[in-house]
């Protein structure tokens, strides 16, 4: 099972699970917040700081965070979006540090909550609680 690691109180992250799950015809993927208790737990069963707010891809025993992590998933969708995992060839602290730009101004660009998404009824079952 694929999980997706996301900042719940983020506009931005939550935009992009919406994006995901409408481009993921599949269903591969599901969803935590990193604030929640299983987000959590797979922070430290895969060794990633739980202070980490960047995006995280679980993959069964792997895991992936900033940009790979995101290039992955797009690697994953409907065609053209699967195109963007071919960037996955540039060097990683080249794309981790235009990622970082981003994530750094994520709150200041695209706001924020004050708590988690709830999902709808339509998307419910992608969660993981």
């Amino acid at each position: 099972m694929r999980i997706i690691l996301f900042d719940g109180i983020c506009n931005f992250c939550n935009s992009s699970v919406r994006f995901i799950i409408k481009r993921d015809a599949r269903g591969e993927f599901r969803f935590a917040s990193l604030q929640s208790e299983i987000g959590q737990t797979l922070l430290e069963k895969h060794n990633i700081p739980k202070t980490t707010d960047s995006f995280v891809l679980v993959d069964g025993d792997h895991s992936s965070i900033e940009s790979t992590a995101a290039l992955k998933v797009c690697s994953k969708l409907m065609w053209p979006w699967k195109i963007f995992g071919l960037f996955l060839v540039i060097p990683k602290p080249l794309r981790d540090s235009i990622y970082r730009v981003i994530a750094r101004n994520r709150y200041k660009w695209f706001g924020k909550q004050e708590s988690c998404m709830i999902p709808s009824k339509e998307i419910r079952e992608r969660f993981i609680e």
